[in-house]
């Protein structure tokens, strides 16, 4: 574990240094001629708007994609490594919704407030809360996500709505085909920590009370997610791999027609289901989406995500770079291409009236006004690492994931009355 997170570490710096290097090459904002945007690693869409943005703005500023890792926490890192040295590389900062109130709080990020009247008016009211942090707005939403659940279609009826049929309807067809019951992404990330919440809501449980100062983290709930974690890990429900896999190796091993379900975010679909799928793709026409199950076979519960784009405070020409955040956000021509082109999530709700008909954005029409956000409050990344250590622990180690749960209880109790 140790020589795997130098190396993680030594990779995450040469990523730093290459960026840096890229950066210092280029003209800086100051110039009047560039904006940076640090997009995240889906980088596609994020090109085609800086190019819709530089065709609409021939006299500068020009905005350049600067793509970051494909991991958010490494992403996280390397924004943090730049931003704690004040250092002014980015302009704009592409953020996962759970750092908001952590960048916030450091003074990294530009106050918004003259883009907030416009993103209440037009975008989801789930997208926007996000962006707030101790009344503020501090990013503007960019896209919205939820997890859901994909499943083969020409081998599955009608998708499970709990975990226990879940469980059952992928042995006996995995075993019928010859693949795997399950395929998610359980590396000891933020990706395996948002998927055992979603175990951990579904069986009735919470973090943090809604005002984030005090903690809830019922121990019969966390436990019963550690152990259905622990149990089916340890039957064969996940695919071979599950506990090295991120994102793309879960996209990977569905798309090659090697699981009977994928836990994952709605970029997904389009890739492997789409009128253009990925050439990889061998499960294209047979790919159905459905609601996350629960253990209780009601309600719907799933995590919700996405990123937003804020200023940073160390960028040269901030009123341009918050005009680019502007545009991203409330553009319907940008939303729809967001979502028609890319299967990303769009956070403008006109975008949605837009797409009627279209059965990925009625399926998110349906989760999202409902899906959970992990706690908003600046110590979360902390928390997450903790949860990383503790439940990667939980269910590949010992047959009982009590004392990792006991142990995460105490470290949560600890974090939350220092606060």
């Amino acid at each position: 574990m140790r020589r795997r997170a130098m190396a993680s570490w030594a990779a995450l710096l040469a990523a730093v240094a290459l960026v840096t290097a890229s950066c210092a090459g280029a003209p800086r904002s100051g110039s009047g001629t560039e904006l940076v945007w640090a997009a995240g690693w889906i980088t596609p869409p994020a090109i085609a708007i800086a190019d819709r943005w530089n065709e609409l703005h021939p006299n500068g500023p020009r905005v350049r994609v600067e793509p970051l890792p494909e991991s958010a926490d490494d992403q996280h890192q390397l924004m943090a490594l730049e931003l704690n040295a004040g250092l002014d590389e980015f302009d704009i900062l592409e953020l996962d919704v759970i750092w908001t109130a952590e960048f916030a709080q450091n003074g990294w990020l530009v106050d918004l407030k003259e883009l907030r009247a416009d993103s209440e008016r037009v975008s989801l009211p789930v997208a926007v809360q996000t962006a707030v942090w101790d009344g503020r707005l501090w990013a503007a939403p960019y896209t919205t996500d939820a997890g859901l659940l994909y499943y083969r279609s020409d081998l599955v009826e009608k998708p499970p709505t709990t975990w226990e049929e879940l469980r059952d309807v992928g042995f006996r067809v995995g075993e019928e085909q010859g693949i795997a019951p399950f395929v998610a992404d359980g590396a000891q990330y933020e990706g395996m920590v948002v998927q055992y919440l979603e175990y951990f809501w579904g069986a009735g449980g919470d973090v943090l009370a809604a005002d984030g100062r005090s903690v809830l983290f019922q121990h019969n709930n966390a436990l019963k997610a550690g152990k259905f974690m622990k149990d089916t890990y340890r039957e064969g429900f996940y695919a071979p791999g599950f506990d090295t896999m991120k994102l793309e190796d879960a996209r990977d091993t569905f798309q090659s027609g090697q699981a009977v379900f994928m836990r994952s975010w709605p970029y997904a679909y389009r890739r492997m289901n789409g009128p253009d799928p990925d050439p990889a793709s061998q499960v294209a026409g047979n790919v159905g989406i459905a609601p996350l199950p629960t253990f209780a076979g009601s309600g719907q519960v799933t995590a919700l995500g996405g990123h937003n784009l804020a200023v940073s405070r160390f960028s040269d020409n901030v009123p341009a770079a918050t005009e680019f955040v502007r545009f991203v956000s409330t553009s319907r021509e940008v939303q729809r291409e967001l979502a028609e082109q890319h299967s990303m999530a769009p956070t403008l709700k006109a975008t949605y009236d837009d797409l009627n008909g279209d059965s990925l954005m009625e399926l998110l029409a349906t989760v999202l006004p409902t899906a959970k956000s992990r706690p908003a409050i600046p110590e979360w990344t902390t928390i997450s690492e903790e949860m990383q250590q503790q439940i990667f622990a939980a269910y590949t180690g010992d047959p009982d994931p009590a004392p990792e749960i006991n142990a995460l209880r105490d470290f949560l109790d600890a974090t939350i009355q220092d606060r």
